[in-house]
């Protein structure tokens, strides 16, 4: 696995061994940073961050703050080091905890984040529950979105909840990329 763009573009992300994770192909990689343009200045959440593989690759191309959340103790310290060999520490933090929890740690410090990505594991009912306890997305800066990485057989349904709205899907193979936003109320008159 490599950083494909940006000022790390080629450099190897570790893996542990005997890991069992499902690393974002090139592929899609490649697609959503294409999708999301120029991170210069952003802030960007990565949940169930597995290796660091997507959130690296933001750092490489310019995000200025990064948050990775991993309940994974070898996961966890494998993103440290990544971090440091890659040279990115002084813009990044870990959290060891599950999304769930990182999200709450998150609220109560009063983050808030420019995009917001989470990649969990397929088939197991996670994006339901991940717009569930993302809520009110308190975290969402004014512009933000959310990206979720999900299985095509678990489909997100419209109106997601009362805050979220999904405005872009795009499909590779199993995997879909859903853009959801902060529903804006219309104003008449």
């Amino acid at each position: 696995m490599r950083v494909i763009g940006g000022e790390s573009r080629g450099k190897t992300i570790r893996l542990p061994g005997g890991c069992r994770i499902r690393p974002t192909t090139d592929r899609v990689k490649g697609a959503l940073f294409n999708i999301l343009g120029s991170l210069e200045g952003k802030s960007f959440l990565d949940l169930y961050a597995g290796c660091g593989n997507v959130g690296l690759e933001a750092l490489s191309r310019g995000a200025q703050r990064l948050v990775f959340v991993e309940k994974d103790r070898r996961l966890f310290e494998t993103i440290r080091e990544n971090l440091r060999l890659l040279g990115f520490e002084a813009r990044a933090e870990v959290i060891a905890a599950d999304a769930e929890e990182g999200v709450r740690r998150l609220r109560i410090r009063g983050e808030r984040f420019d995009l917001l990505f989470a990649d969990p594991p397929y088939e197991e009912g996670f994006p339901a529950k991940i717009v569930a306890y993302l809520g009110g997305a308190e975290l969402l800066a004014e512009n933000g979105a959310i990206i979720l990485q999900h299985s095509r057989r678990e489909p997100l349904k419209q109106p997601v909840n009362d805050a979220l709205i999904v405005c872009d899907q795009r499909r590779y193979g199993d995997t879909l990329l859903s853009f959801l936003k902060k529903r804006r109320e219309e104003v008449n008159g």
